[in-house]
């Protein structure tokens, strides 16, 4: 009989919680310590936090210098520039300082931006043009790492899960679909995730921690913002730019290819009905 075998982490400054069908326990219990090895594995290369990771290293960059780092971290820096060009570059990763600014609700204004990083359009590498830059993946490194999850679990036999990164990121495949519920205060809203991945940004709980590469940019238009796309990286990053978004520029973006739902007025619904 086929059940659901639930696996829990800590990593990332978050919970990653694995939600696998089988009927073999031996299977999925292999499984999440594989997955919890690959948990960590990305925890090491993608944290800015963790001393001699592949980004705290690129954040110590000075001017001409050229680094290589580990194929996920390329992947990820590469696929973190692919939103960037997508969003018109609301979703920027290299506003590291701005962000923790912030977060420490520091005095006085916002450290400028400055600095130029590029990612090496043929190999594993990073070279720094001009220090100043800091990168801070932030969801879209856990999104990544619950895409390599996906990956990893297909390719032991586990064809059906729900992966998740905290309540911010979750990503379902396989037959099953699942009941997601989307909370904002009292507000509630169920829907249900099947072959895709949903992202959730907002201000409610960390504050002010989405900045705009623009600093006279208008004040978010929801105070929280679900959407669902094909992985885990782009709906991190596209949730991450649509609080920066105007709801026009929302509208037209729901109405190509992206399911998104709003906190308004009280109620949470898909962006389009309301």
């Amino acid at each position: 009989m086929t059940q659901t075998h639930i696996i829990e982490h800590e990593a990332m400054k978050t919970t990653f919680v694995l939600r696998l069908l089988s009927d073999n326990a031996l299977l999925a219990k292999q499984v999440g310590n594989a997955c919890i090895e690959c948990i960590d594995t990305m925890e090491r290369q993608l944290s800015r936090h963790y001393p001699g990771s592949d980004i705290w290293q690129v954040n110590q960059m000075q001017a001409d210098q050229s680094l290589f780092i580990s194929e996920d971290s390329y992947e990820c820096l590469r696929l973190a520039f692919v939103a960037h060009k997508r969003t018109g570059g609301l979703f920027d990763i290299t506003l590291g300082r701005q962000i923790e600014h912030y977060k420490n609700t520091s005095a006085g204004p916002a450290p400028q931006l400055e600095g130029q990083l590029m990612i090496d359009p043929e190999r594993p590498a990073i070279h720094c043009i001009q220090p100043g830059r800091e990168i801070d993946l932030g969801g879209i490194g856990k999104g990544y790492t619950l895409d390599r999850l996906k990956v990893m679990c297909l390719e032991y036999g586990i064809t059906s899960a729900l992966l998740a990164s905290g309540t911010s990121t979750q990503i379902a495949f396989g037959e099953k679909s699942w009941p997601i519920e989307l909370q904002s205060g009292t507000a509630k809203h169920t829907v249900q995730l099947a072959n895709a991945a949903l992202s959730a940004s907002g201000t409610g709980i960390q504050g002010c921690h989405i900045v705009s590469p623009d600093p006279k940019a208008p004040e978010a238009e929801y105070e929280r913002i679900w959407l669902i796309t094909d992985t885990a990286a782009m709906a991190d990053a596209w949730s991450t730019a649509a609080m920066l978004m105007s709801k026009a520029e929302l509208v037209s973006l729901s109405s190509q290819h992206l399911k998104i739902y709003v906190f308004e007025d009280g109620r949470i619904a898909p962006l389009l009905e309301k």
